[in-house]
């Protein structure tokens, strides 16, 4: 499917929608681990998505940076930030694009991925987010068609959904858990997966 801005607006609407339906979850896995206010914060930034793309900017970058600043100005907390960044930071791959390409997507990836190291000052590993991201951006390099680039990225974030399972949180309110937060998927973590999977079935038609 070749994703113009028209139809960046679409795809980020069927991500919104994505993340909406698995609140529930987001907030049972924070329970385990964390506050439980997670999935709060997420239904409140894409329900602010929903609302900023009824009228969508021109451009596919205008598109997510005004999805970036809805989750920003909504969700509330570290989430609002760093979740926020993956779009704001991420739509400079598309500036002046008339549609998302294999590559815009791979870029718009790794520099969600540089803006989270940077704003939450984290590495791969410490249990977040980022354990999704960033073996997603890998994995959807040198696709050949977006199709494959964003099912690529979204079957790594899964696979990194798996793997905080086994990793001890060393940041946020989880660290205080040290190895009692072994066994639990990084919520985080999850709403990536969410949102690169929503992407890819939107892509897929």
């Amino acid at each position: 499917m070749r994703v113009d801005d028209e139809r960046a607006a679409e795809m980020l609407l069927a991500v919104a929608r994505a993340v909406l339906d698995r609140v529930d979850d987001l907030t049972d896995a924070d329970l385990a681990i964390g506050d439980g206010d997670h999935g709060i914060g997420m239904r409140r930034g894409f329900e602010a998505v929903e609302l900023v793309l009824e009228n969508p900017p021109s451009g596919i970058d205008g598109v997510f940076k005004a999805a970036g600043m809805a989750i920003m100005s909504n969700t509330g907390g570290a989430a609002g930030a760093v979740f926020g960044s993956v779009f704001t930071s991420g739509a400079a791959a598309f500036a002046a694009q008339e549609e998302i390409t294999p590559e815009g997507f791979v870029e718009f990836l790794t520099a969600a991925q540089g803006a989270v190291q940077r704003r939450g000052g984290v590495a791969e590993g410490a249990k977040t987010m980022l354990d999704a991201l960033a073996p997603a951006a890998r994995a959807a390099a040198g696709a050949s068609d977006l199709k494959t680039a964003t099912a690529a990225a979204a079957e790594a974030a899964l696979q990194g959904v798996e793997a905080t399972k086994a990793m001890i949180a060393t940041t946020g309110k989880a660290r205080s858990l040290g190895e009692r937060s072994v066994g639990h998927p990084d919520p985080g973590a999850i709403s990536m997966s969410i949102i690169l999977g929503a992407m890819r079935d939107y892509v897929a038609g």
